[in-house]
């Protein structure tokens, strides 16, 4: 499974869905972000990015309230 926050103006955390690995797969199979992105968009509309559960990408798992910092390319803990 694969999990994206969806982010506000600010790039605040509004919400994180879970989305089948299925719907990141590529026609050779390769998972790829911007689908993810793109199911997401297509379901709720929105500003969404992929967080890692295990804190593989971005340096933490996204929770509501926090912050992404696109500068650094990560989540930050809310303050």
């Amino acid at each position: 499974m694969a999990h994206f926050a969806e982010l506000d103006e600010n790039n605040i955390v509004l919400r994180v869905v879970v989305v089948s690995n299925n719907e990141l797969l590529d026609e050779d199979g390769v998972e790829q972000e911007s689908l993810g992105v793109q199911f997401c968009n297509s379901l709720f509309g929105g500003n969404w990015i992929q967080t890692s559960y295990n804190g593989n990408i971005r340096g933490m798992y996204a929770y509501i309230g926090c912050r992404y910092n696109e500068t650094t390319d990560t989540f930050e803990p809310a303050s």
